[in-house]
């Protein structure tokens, strides 16, 4: 049962749609094509299992371990509560 304006399951409909926007922007975020033999940043070699891996790869892993850190989310804040807002 829906409350005021929101239609039946318009909750989940928030949720379905967040977890699909999620993850098309993973995928957006993935390698592709050949792989890179040297790391584009620090110049060591890539090792061969994770060429494998992940095809398109041009980071080793602490290279990419630190730009995942530094990686922020800029999507869109379906949450109506107080407190994401205020964030």
């Amino acid at each position: 049962m829906a409350n005021g304006w929101a239609q039946d399951g318009a909750v989940q409909d928030q949720i379905d749609d967040t977890v699909a926007d999620a993850v098309t922007a993973a995928r957006a975020r993935m390698p592709s094509g050949e792989s890179a033999i040297w790391c584009a940043v620090c110049g060591d070699d890539i090792p061969e299992a994770r060429r494998r891996a992940l095809p398109g790869v041009r980071t080793c892993v602490p290279c990419q371990s630190g730009r995942d850190a530094n990686l922020r989310s800029a999507g869109i804040n379906r949450r109506g509560s107080k407190d994401s807002q205020l964030r």
